[in-house]
């Protein structure tokens, strides 16, 4: 379904130079009626992400409810996406832990599955001080995969300013930022402070604002519902091709803010089920959403379908 505004799809056909650059889905994790992970559908998303012009995936971020898994399921996300994306360099897990040594595990066990690249949150059980953080971060590094750091304030309270990025950039410890403060501005002072620093969009309502910033990749939400129209409207703004990207901006807005919100992962699964994709239930405490959120959310995704985005 596609209309005037929505450009051909893309194709999976990988054309980057570094593992971390590019739209990587935050993919969200199918769930049984039982609420056991379904990996054979998650396997078959992937690979759908990848074919409909997405060009990785970032398995166990709070998108795929990794503080939900055990320590088998969350193992076994990671070898699942590799397999089926074909190639580790598309897959970036997240190896978030409150502990550093246990994040350092997990991304021993990316690199050991084949990943190409990590994302990695600061230290998130208490208010860290800047030592901490650089010494978390180096540690994680050590597992020898690229680490891209992950900035959400937001949720964590620790805020990885400009200036301390580039000093964990410094530090060899990170090669790129997943930016989620929503502060559009940090853009310049982060490549003013650490020009060899990679900007990815953090949060699907400001893509074309980075991008225009000088971001190189996207590590997303929304593609998993509607992959095409997203790919278009990245790709085009990157290129700065304004005629293309701010009509798809503008058309998608008012479904993309949604990644944004506490109710993120309901809504995004909410509209792939709209959009005829494997979104399904959450495991608790998240639940269904229900009322005006769950209105608003059926209402943006219905207008999106509706102009022929998919």
């Amino acid at each position: 379904m596609t209309d005037a505004h929505t450009p051909a799809p893309t194709t999976g056909t990988d054309t980057r130079t570094r593992p971390w650059h590019g739209i990587m889905v935050a993919t969200t994790l199918p769930l049984r009626e039982d609420l056991t992970v379904d990996h054979d559908a998650y396997a078959e998303h992937v690979a759908w992400l990848i074919a409909n012009g997405c060009d990785g995936v970032v398995p166990n971020g709070s998108l795929g409810e990794y503080q939900t898994l055990t320590d088998e399921e969350r193992a076994r996300v990671v070898r699942t996406a590799v397999e089926a994306a074909g190639d580790g360099a598309r897959v970036m897990p997240g190896v978030a832990a409150y502990g550093s040594a246990e994040a350092r595990r997990w991304a021993d066990q990316a690199a050991e599955a084949g990943a190409g690249s990590v994302l990695l949150l600061p230290p998130n059980a208490f208010r860290a001080d800047e030592a901490t953080v650089r010494a978390h971060y180096a540690e994680v590094a050590r597992a020898g995969l690229p680490v891209v750091a992950y900035n959400n304030p937001i949720d964590t309270k620790v805020d990885l300013t400009p200036g301390l990025l580039a000093r964990l950039h410094g530090d060899g410890s990170i090669v790129a930022v997943k930016e989620f403060s929503g502060d559009v501005r940090r853009a310049y002072e982060i490549a003013e402070l650490a020009p060899g620093l990679d900007l990815l969009i953090g949060a699907d309502d400001v893509l074309l604002e980075l991008a225009l910033a000088g971001a190189v990749g996207w590590i997303a939400g929304y593609p998993n519902a509607l992959p095409r129209s997203c790919a278009a409207l990245y790709r085009a703004a990157v290129a700065g091709d304004l005629a293309t990207a701010l009509p798809l901006y503008k058309s998608l807005h008012s479904l993309l803010r949604w990644d944004s919100k506490t109710e993120f992962v309901q809504a995004i699964k909410l509209s792939m089920d709209l959009a005829g994709r494997p979104g399904g239930a959450t495991r608790p405490p998240r639940f269904p959403l229900t009322g005006e959120i769950e209105a608003g959310v059926r209402a943006a995704t219905e207008k999106a379908l509706a102009e022929g985005h998919n």
